[in-house]
């Protein structure tokens, strides 16, 4: 039924980001801009993407057309200074998808071209005018349908705050334009932890943004104190974060990084979908990066991929040996601080293996690499990115730790899970949304919680699991439950179709 209603209704979406794959993808937005857009294509929604052209997209590749050229963007500039341009100009390029891409391809797209901002950078992200970056992006999105006779969509779907300025400013100096004011719009919060340019949690009252001021020009110091994370949740219409705990979570003190009070006031219209992953690519059965490909039948031929693992990290080769693993970002909120004073007892006492891969702050890469140095024989570390190991790691280890300080969807427990690789977790966000905790009473469970962020709660989680594993039985059920769970993208989509209904109702009863 929600199929053929979507099919008859045939509403027009725009997912505006800083990233998209295959485009340029730089972290889990830019997979999330890609998978998400496509399910609702299914969907029968008519969607669209738009992201600034990078110098890193491949032009030739995707066969990028000129859609707008000599885009004039505004930049809030008087004019009078020669320095300070009233307009930027901008080209945008499209691309659509070609007819034998075998429903692969992503959803068509939409890219803002100029030079100086975004062409000769190197990186998306990090650059020391970035504020000016996503402004321009914003304002030239919003030029572009203003100009535009082809294709004007219905809501418009933001993403974290670099694309938190495009509601303020639709809702402000695009609110009389016949085309524009009729758009309603959505924010997802990927990650409230980052809001700007600056570190949200030392801002002086003089450099406060409560949110009700015009957004600053270009060229005005003032746009750099300016939080699009807070301009985000208090101009859109709809707001939703990327799991239902943490939709939550961030309206208290604890979670809300300083905005859990306009999150509060803003409750009625805050809401949670966990994101999905692609069931076609992370496949046991199929993974050619697997020695032994397997589903959740014939769980026996992972031990293969065990071994396989433990050699290719020099690691004794025995099947029986408990067979831990992090694949990470070597970031505070992933919880690392908690094995500081325990994990090394862990591994001698409970005579487990433990296998990292990852990459980030110098405290964990040193304490990892210490770590394998002492235990040779029970630790293998891989401190660089690698796009072909972790599916070697789903497809052979046993458990996967995940003690997140904080973690508003969280992937790699999800796609352990599919791989039959049993997590243990830190009950907060995405995690608590995605991670049963077994129950032996019932044999329910997908994997093993804890509540408290201490190094003793994970140990006993740890200690817990492993009594778990000696009964093969026992693990092997847990196994097929965790694989049998579904993450689809199809799922998260049918959500996110009732937010965007919800959207586009609210701003016509609202619209003045």
């Amino acid at each position: 039924m929600s199929f053929l209603f979507e099919k008859k209704n045939n509403k027009k979406i725009l997912f505006v980001a800083p990233e998209a794959a295959p485009f340029v993808k730089a972290g889990g937005l830019g997979e999330v801009v890609f998978a998400l857009p496509r399910a609702l294509e299914d969907l029968g929604y008519d969607v669209r993407v738009m992201i600034p052209l990078y110098a890193g997209v491949d032009t030739e590749k995707y066969k990028l057309k000129m859609e707008h050229r000599g885009l004039e963007v505004p930049t809030g500039a008087t004019g009078n200074n020669p320095n300070e341009p009233e307009y930027l100009i901008c080209n945008v390029k499209k691309y659509t998808a070609d007819n034998q891409d075998n429903g692969k391809a992503p959803v068509t797209a939409y890219f803002l071209e100029n030079q100086e901002y975004y062409e000769k950078r190197s990186n998306v992200y990090g650059y020391g005018d970035d504020v000016v970056r996503w402004n321009l992006f914003c304002r030239g999105v919003l030029e572009f349908f203003r100009l535009s006779n082809d294709w004007t969509p219905d809501v418009i779907v933001s993403n974290d705050w670099q694309t938190g300025f495009l509601a303020n400013y639709l809702k402000t100096i695009y609110k009389d334009n016949p085309r524009l004011s009729k758009i309603s719009t959505v924010f997802v919060i990927h990650n409230l932890y980052y809001q700007g340019t600056f570190d949200h949690r030392y801002v002086t009252e003089l450099d406060y943004d409560d949110g009700q001021s015009l957004i600053p020009s270009f060229f005005d110091p003032r746009l750099y104190k300016i939080n699009g994370m807070r301009r985000g949740i208090m101009f859109n219409d709809k707001i939703n974060t990327v799991s239902p705990t943490y939709s939550k979570e961030i309206m208290t003190k604890d979670y809300g990084e300083l905005l859990d009070n306009l999150l509060q006031e803003k409750r009625a219209h805050l809401s949670g979908v966990l994101n999905g992953i692609d069931y076609e690519s992370l496949n046991p059965e199929t993974d050619v990066n697997l020695v032994a490909n397997y589903n959740s039948k014939t769980l026996d031929k992972r031990e293969k991929n065990k071994i396989e693992l433990q050699a290719r990290f020099n690691l004794p080769q025995d099947k029986t040996i408990p067979l831990f693993c992090i694949t990470s970002r070597f970031v505070e909120q992933k919880g690392f601080d908690l094995f500081f004073n325990s994990l090394e007892q862990v591994i001698r006492e409970l005579k487990i293996q433990l296998i990292i891969l990852g990459s980030g702050d110098a405290k964990y890469m040193g304490f990892f690499k210490e770590l394998s140095e002492k235990l040779p024989d029970q630790v293998g570390v891989h401190l660089n990115f690698d796009t072909t190991l972790p599916r070697l790691i789903f497809g052979g280890a046993d458990i996967i730790l995940v003690p997140s300080k904080f973690e508003p969807c969280g992937l790699v427990q999800i796609e352990a899970m599919r791989y039959g690789v049993i997590p243990i977790v830190r009950r907060t966000g995405g995690l608590a949304d995605s991670v049963i905790d077994f129950n032996p009473g019932t044999g329910k469970g997908t994997g093993f919680s804890f509540d408290h962020f201490d190094s003793l709660s994970l140990s006993i989680t740890i200690a817990r699991a492993i009594e778990n594993y000696k009964n093969k039985t026992t693990w092997q059920k847990i196994q097929r439950q965790a694989m049998s769970q579904d993450f689809s993208w199809a799922k998260s989509a049918l959500e996110y179709s009732k937010i965007i209904t919800k959207a586009i109702t609210y701003h016509k009863n609202n619209k003045k």
